[in-house]
């Protein structure tokens, strides 16, 4: 039990609880601050209650001065002197006008009327000739008066300032306001320009000179905010874009308001003292940003603002305070385009401004072609690089090339046709490149320190060329491209600097090392490289006093040494591009941007007789260097992954480099060695490869993941760099990694009991198949067994462990894709190779078939079996997701190829041809005539639109006729086989992976990779005949003896080593009897085969005839386990 408390007692006298001393001092101090705060807010009600009676005061004093301004001004006679008009009328009227309308920033009809009456005494002051009613005279006067006048004056000039900034043209009853505005521009421009002063005399024209230029300093002082007002003034006019409604739109007031406006704003140009270079930096940034500013002018201003005093100040702050005057732009952007991040910006509005003041006549005139007459054109160059830079930074800062159509509504007025890229079309235009190429060409024409270079011109373009695509993904630049691929000599000027870049070593010598003749001159080089070092090592023999073994020594050191460095191919691997773009100087990736660009952009439209025959515009040397330098870039610029600033230059790269090598797939310009020179040094093992390419593609697929591996970049973007047997292997090891992952998802993928069973007749089997199959789609897959029953209705012998589903597929595959079928139909060149027949989509059911026939060649491609067709490269394009150009049409009809290069060359008046823009399709019992564009039947082809006719018709015939049927077949195929497996390939090697290509079986190696079994060995007598025979048949017998064995006609793609199971001879053993045996008789079994392990059951035939006659007769049965 606790002890009792005692009993605390207070000596104060209080019974109250003692406080503690922390207690008491946070008390006191609460108290302290209380009563702090209370002083201040007495304070503070004290000062507001001030300022209010002040406000009151003064708002009721201004108000009874008006009033008696009024009646005074009413009531004095006319004229008035000047000293009455500072004294009487300014002092009270700037009282007033300050202390009721500006102050709040908005004016009330008293106020306008006072204001009115105000401006219109001072003009007519200002216009007077006696120096006594003049009211400039003041500032020529006393000490007194002219300190009077210039307070006044700027009071004046900075009421007028927010006169202008309030003037809308939009009130319908804001008549008076707009009369007001007027004469106070009116008055402005007077006041700021002694030549309109009548009053002064040549004595005091000095203090009148000082006294204007002290008010235009302070009219364009950031104080003023004169350019803003300006800005606000001209932002709210409307936008006429005819010059006819420019010329005559304007009321007289409006105009006048604009004029003034205008001169305000160019009037510190015109003044050697005054600080021009904040003018020329406000100007800049308030109204070269005004959306459509030249277009909200009247025309008779735009020389004012084109002239070379005006823009040489401009171009020369942006020059010098790049950084500041950015700056200042980007804060407009934040402050007047909150609401939508895809509004244009104020530098993209700064950039087409520039563009259209440096076009000498009005923009929407005819005359537009020249320049500004005194344009400093290198100036304007990197002025225009310096804005379109900024604003394609914007663009990637908002991600601008994700905006729809929609949103670019806002960058067109709304009751006008002209969009944005129309402020820009100057810059596509020929004359404009022209102009400066000449420039670039004849420096002579320039100053010093303005010399225009090439490579100015090629980043100047390069930028605009990224703008108008990304404003316009679709056709955007089109015309920006057209012009630059046509004009003359304008590529040829761009591949010299880059010519000279990469390949210095290039003399005369050099031109022929690599002609078409390959082979020879790879010989030849590596015979002068062996040549000069058996020189240097006879003459280091002397020396040292070695033998001729030691030289085969070091020849041996020396061969392996230079395996990589000093092959011929390595002449194709530009070692400055190693490093892909980050190696690049600026200059040089701009050239490379704009250069591949361009020659992408042409390469669609020149034909084979130009590229090939002509050689224009480039020779096929050139064409190779060109080849080698993009191989080389791309493949370095993936393998280091590419950074966003370079993608621009990577996508142009790219583009151009899949079009010349697409070229050469089709007739061969380049060297084999070319393609391959990058990755020679460093390229990955295939597994490796093959791995991270599934992997990384099923990333993207899964969630779109920009982070893509620079081995994946390689495969997918470039695969030409891995010979064509390495890529054979990765597309093997990926589909075995495919099986690896089914089998463990529990799929069935060999032979067994759970595959599907199909029972096939041989009459019908296509029919069968696509009953039996089609529904399993990607299931097909998985692994089949397949019976026959032979047209006689009895089921066929034999057990299908891999062989009868191989002969199932051959055999389909030649039945439906024969011509005679329907589906498909042969091309009429001499290949005859397969295309779908466009009269397919009448028959029933053709695109489902069409579709099954894609699985079965997708069964085909997964199962490792070679088909007996071949497709026509313009159907393989659309399965390989590429769009087929016109000189892949001579490949499929060379004579309707020929028909339009005869147009396309003709040098007469198209229009005799009687040709329009329609196409007649011949279809089973009619004829159906299709419109190349809409109304084509009514549209003549002239010698204006024969190209677009000429790509329009083969366009169709390459790509829109067969789309639907290509589609459909494509849809099967890839349910087997992925996209991204078969663009490893171009079309002639998709041809070699389906088919083998060769049509004929090199025994050789045959022989090289053949197992024997049951007793035979390579020395048995039965086997030396067998070898004999087949050297002697011809090429289709022994495909048909492939066939007979492994139930495919063709050798295995990559030889016979990749032959599984392996080729096998197996001894089948026949007994004679012995008088059998004296009398000569030979064994009389056929051979047989087991399709399922290719394996040839041969039995021991004494004689070559007899071998080759069952031989013969066992092949050409079509049968297999009925001969055992």
């Amino acid at each position: 039990m606790d002890k009792l408390r005692k009993q605390q007692v207070s000596l104060r006298g209080a019974s109250a609880k003692e406080i503690t001393r922390d207690a008491l001092l946070e008390k006191v101090a609460q108290e302290r601050e209380f009563r702090n705060y209370m002083r201040r807010a007495t304070a503070a009600s004290l000062f507001v209650q001030r300022v209010w009676r002040r406000y009151v005061l003064m708002k009721r004093t201004a108000l009874h001065l008006q009033q008696e301004w009024q009646e005074m001004v009413n009531c004095h006679p006319v004229p008035m002197s000047r000293v009455w008009i500072s004294n009487n009328l300014l002092r009270p009227f700037l009282f007033f006008v300050t202390t009721l309308a500006t102050r709040g920033r908005r004016f009330e009809d008293r106020d306008v009327d006072c204001m009115r009456i105000c401006f219109k005494i001072l003009l007519e002051s200002i216009n007077s000739s006696d120096p006594q009613r003049n009211f400039c005279t003041l500032a020529t006067s006393s000490i007194e008066e002219r300190s009077m006048w210039i307070y006044q004056a700027k009071k004046l000039i900075s009421l007028c300032v927010v006169i202008l900034s309030e003037c809308d043209y939009s009130d319908q009853e804001g008549n008076q306001y707009v009369a007001l505005t007027s004469m106070a521009m009116r008055f402005v421009v007077s006041l700021t320009d002694l030549k309109s002063w009548k009053g002064r005399n040549d004595i005091t024209l000095q203090d009148a000179d000082i006294a204007v230029r002290d008010l235009v300093c302070y009219m364009c002082s950031e104080k003023i905010k004169l350019y803003i007002s300006i800005r606000k003034y001209l932002g709210g006019l409307d936008v006429p874009f005819s010059s006819q409604t420019r010329k005559s739109g304007h009321t007289d007031d409006r105009f006048l308001i604009t004029a003034s406006a205008i001169t305000l704003a160019l009037r510190p140009f015109n003044n050697d003292n005054v600080n021009s270079q904040f003018a020329a930096e406000q100007y800049c940034v308030l109204l070269l940003t005004i959306p459509w500013f030249t277009q909200r002018l009247p025309a008779v201003l735009l020389s004012a603002i084109k002239h070379k005093s005006i823009l040489s100040p401009c171009f020369r702050e942006i020059l010098i305070s790049k950084e500041r005057v950015l700056k200042e732009i980007s804060k407009l952007n934040y402050l007047e385009q909150n609401s939508s991040p895809k509004t244009l910006p104020p530098v993209g509005w700064a950039l087409a401004n520039t563009i259209c003041l440096a076009i000498g006549a009005d923009n929407n005139s005819k005359d537009s072609g020249r320049f500004t007459e005194g344009l400093d054109f290198s100036s304007f160059i990197r002025v225009v690089i310096i804005l379109a830079e900024n604003l394609l930074t914007y663009f990637e800062e908002v991600e601008w090339t994700q905006i729809n159509s929609e949103s670019l509504v806002e960058l067109a007025q709304r009751q006008a046709n002209m969009s944005y890229t129309d402020l820009l079309k100057p810059v596509c235009e020929q004359w404009h490149l022209m102009k400066l190429l000449t420039l670039v060409k004849d420096p002579s024409t320039q100053k010093a320190d303005e010399k225009c270079e090439l490579t100015d011109v090629a980043y100047y373009y390069s930028c605009m060329l990224r703008i108008f695509t990304i404003l316009n993904p679709v056709a955007g630049s089109m015309h920006i491209l057209n012009m630059l691929s046509f004009t003359p000599g304008f590529l040829l000027n761009l591949w010299g600097p880059l010519e000279k870049a990469f390949f210095p070593e290039l003399n005369s010598a050099s031109e022929t090392t690599f002609s078409n003749n390959n082979h020879h001159t790879i010989e030849d080089l590596r015979d002068v490289i062996s040549n000069k070092k058996k020189k240097w090592v006879n003459l280091l023999n002397k020396i040292t006093g070695k033998s001729q073994g030691d030289y085969e020594q070091i020849e041996s050191i020396s061969n392996i040494s230079t395996k990589f460095g000093n092959e011929p191919s390595d002449i194709w691997d530009i070692e400055s591009l190693r490093k892909g773009p980050e190696g690049l100087t600026a200059d040089d990736s701009h050239l490379i941007h704009l250069f591949c660009a361009t020659y992408s952009h042409l390469l669609l439209v020149i034909d084979d007789i130009e590229f090939y025959e002509k050689q224009v515009p480039f020779t096929l040397e050139q064409q190779r260097r060109i080849a080698s330098m993009l191989n080389t870039l791309v493949y370095n610029a993936l393998s280091y992954n590419v950074s966003r600033q370079n993608r621009p230059l990577m996508d142009a790269a790219v583009r151009c480099l899949h079009l010349l090598y697409e070229r050469d797939c089709r007739h061969q310009f380049c060297p084999p060695d070319l393609w391959l020179s990058p990755a020679k040094r460093n390229r990955p093992p295939i597994a490796v490869a093959a791995r991270t390419h599934e992997v990384m593609s099923a990333n993207i697929r899964s969630d779109d993941s920009l982070a893509i591996s620079s081995m994946h970049s390689v495969i997918t973007t470039t695969p030409h760099v891995f010979p064509f047997e390495e890529r054979v292997q990765m597309f093997r090891e990926l589909i075995s990694m495919d099986k690896v992952s089914r089998r463990m998802a529990g799929e069935i993928v060999g032979p067994g009991p759970q595959a599907v069973e199909v029972v096939i007749r041989r009459s019908h089997i296509i029919e069968d198949g696509f009953q039996q199959l089609n529904s399993l789609g990607s299931r097909l897959k998985s692994s089949i067994h397949v019976s026959f029953v032979s047209e006689c209705g009895l089921p066929e012998a034999g057990l299908d462990y891999g062989g009868l589903s191989k002969e199932f597929l051959t055999d389909i595959a030649k039945a439906a894709f024969s011509p005679n079928y329907g589906l498909f139909t042969q091309t009429s060149t001499s290949d005859r190779l397969l295309i779908p027949n466009s009269a397919a989509r009448l028959l029933d059911n053709s695109i489902q078939m069409i579709e099954f026939l894609g699985r079965v060649v997708g069964k085909a491609l997964y199962e490792g079996i070679l088909l007996d067709y071949s497709f026509s490269h313009v159907f393989v394009h659309k399965l390989l997701g590429r769009y087929s150009f016109i000189d892949e049409l001579s490949a499929l009809d060379p004579e309707l190829y020929k028909n339009l290069m005869y147009v396309k060359h003709y040098d007469g008046d198209v229009k005799d041809l009687s040709l329009d823009f329609t196409v007649t399709e011949e279809l089973p019992g009619k004829r159906h005539v299709v419109e190349l564009k809409a109304g084509g039947k009514d549209v003549s082809v002239t010698n204006d639109n024969k190209l677009q006719y000429i790509y329009a018709m083969a366009d169709y015939k390459l790509n829109r006729q067969v789309l639907p049927l290509s589609n459909a077949f494509c849809r099967g195929l890839t349910d087997l086989i992925s996209p991204s497996w078969l663009r490893l390939f171009n079309a002639g090697e998709f041809n070699q992976l389906l088919s083998g290509g060769n049509h004929d079986i090199d025994v050789d190696d045959l022989r090289n990779n053949t197992r024997y079994t049951g007793g035979y060995t390579e020395g048995s007598r039965a086997v030396k005949l067998f070898w004999e025979a087949i050297r002697e048949f011809e090429p289709k017998e022994r495909c048909l003896l492939m066939k007979f064995v492994t139930s495919c006609s063709r050798a295995p793609l990559l030889g016979f080593k990749h032959l599984q199971p392996s080729f096998t001879i197996h001894k089948v053993a026949c007994d004679l009897p012995l008088w059998a045996s004296f009398g000569g008789q030979d064994v009389d079994r056929l051979p047989s085969a087991s399709t399922c392990y290719n394996t040839l059951k041969l039995p021991t035939y004494k004689r070559s005839s007899t071998l080759r006659t069952k031989l013969l007769y066992a092949i050409n049965s079509n049968a297999g386990f009925e001969l055992s």
